[in-house]
């Protein structure tokens, strides 16, 4: 692990760039806690995550975050400027994106029209991108386990940028997936191997990025997807109307008069479909939905039935902060035994 020595705020510059963390320089509020605006001495915006004393994040999965995000650096993932460790202070600080976060936009009746098409494919591929960095080209493979629209942050050009890295797992070259007995992340957005037996792994991510392209795509929340008079689940929706041959009436009114897109948001709907699929081997790589995204010569396999989250009780957008001895599993193991190493022992690839 490198040195994280230079990365180190003092508190009271922080406190100074915040102004003393005040209500007029919040920006947002998270199952974490809040995240204020500041500006450095430098003339340097910032956004800076004060971790909540109450929260479940400790030290551990505070120190997770500072390695992890430190270590990346891509467009469109958000860059870590350094932390702060004092106390019982806990900060993250941030570069400031300034068109908060992608929710923000897709689910207001007012922005979502400013939202048109090309943005939102940008969005969507950018996203991807980001993904494939996490999974396959960054120094660390890195499963992020609570993408989500208000965890995609949107700069001046409207470039995505994923954020939030509390609850991502790292893995060694030859690790693939993990299997956890306390489940981290957001309801409305899991894969239900991982919802129901803690098993995650690339796939995950990928199942949680098909959610997020639907609801790009559609303009409404998984969970809450007015029909009508009703609400149902936004997933099985678009299942039915792809089965009938009617998936045109899951895209957003608010870009459907671009017809010359349309052929697009379609082929967006169906590489949903595929990061939807139940079984786990079926779902493609965030290689193969680079792939699909930048070529329609491609010839995409035909969607099974997807996974559809069984309606609970609990808030599908209630982050799970619980704390986890995650395991992983190493694809050299014929029997899959546990690796119980923390994460502070894996290096970067």
């Amino acid at each position: 692990m490198n040195s994280t020595g230079s990365l180190q705020y003092d508190f009271g510059t922080i406190e100074v760039a915040t102004n003393h963390f005040s209500d007029r320089n919040k920006l947002g509020e998270g199952g974490f806690g809040a995240v204020y605006k500041g500006t450095l001495q430098n003339g340097e915006e910032i956004a800076v995550k004060r971790l909540s004393n109450g929260s479940n994040q400790g030290q551990q999965e505070f120190q997770n975050e500072v390695i992890l995000v430190a270590k990346l650096q891509h467009r469109n993932l958000v860059r870590l400027l350094g932390f702060c460790f004092e106390g019982t202070e806990r900060l993250l600080i941030y570069e400031f994106v300034p068109n908060a976060s992608l929710d923000h936009f897709i689910f207001d009746s007012a922005r979502r029209s400013y939202m048109d098409w090309e943005k939102r494919y940008k969005i969507i591929c950018g996203v991807a991108r980001g993904l494939l960095y996490l999974h396959e080209d960054s120094r660390l493979r890195i499963i992020h386990r609570d993408l989500k629209a208000s965890n995609v942050l949107l700069d001046t050009e409207m470039n995505p940028k994923i954020a939030d890295f509390g609850t991502a797992r790292l893995f060694n070259m030859d690790e693939t997936q993990g299997i956890t007995r306390k489940i981290v992340g957001t309801y409305g957005y899991m894969a239900p191997e991982y919802a129901f037996y803690g098993q995650f792994s690339a796939k995950s991510d990928v199942f949680s990025f098909g959610i997020l392209v639907l609801e790009i795509v559609s303009g409404q929340k998984n969970h809450s997807f007015q029909n009508g008079e009703n609400v149902e689940n936004l997933a099985s929706f678009v299942w039915k109307n792809w089965q009938e041959g009617t998936a045109s009436n899951i895209i957003d009114p608010a870009i459907k008069n671009n017809s010359a897109s349309i052929r697009e948001m379609i082929k967006c709907i169906h590489i949903a479909l595929l990061c939807l699929q139940e079984n786990v081997t079926n779902r493609p790589t965030m290689d193969s939905v680079m792939l699909m995204l930048n070529s329609f010569s491609v010839a995409l396999a035909v969607p099974l039935e997807p996974a559809f989250f069984i309606s609970s009780s609990i808030d599908p957008e209630l982050p799970l902060l619980a704390d986890d001895n995650n395991s992983r599993v190493s694809d050299k193991s014929s029997d899959y035994s546990i690796n119980r190493d923390p994460i502070t022992d894996l290096h970067s690839r």
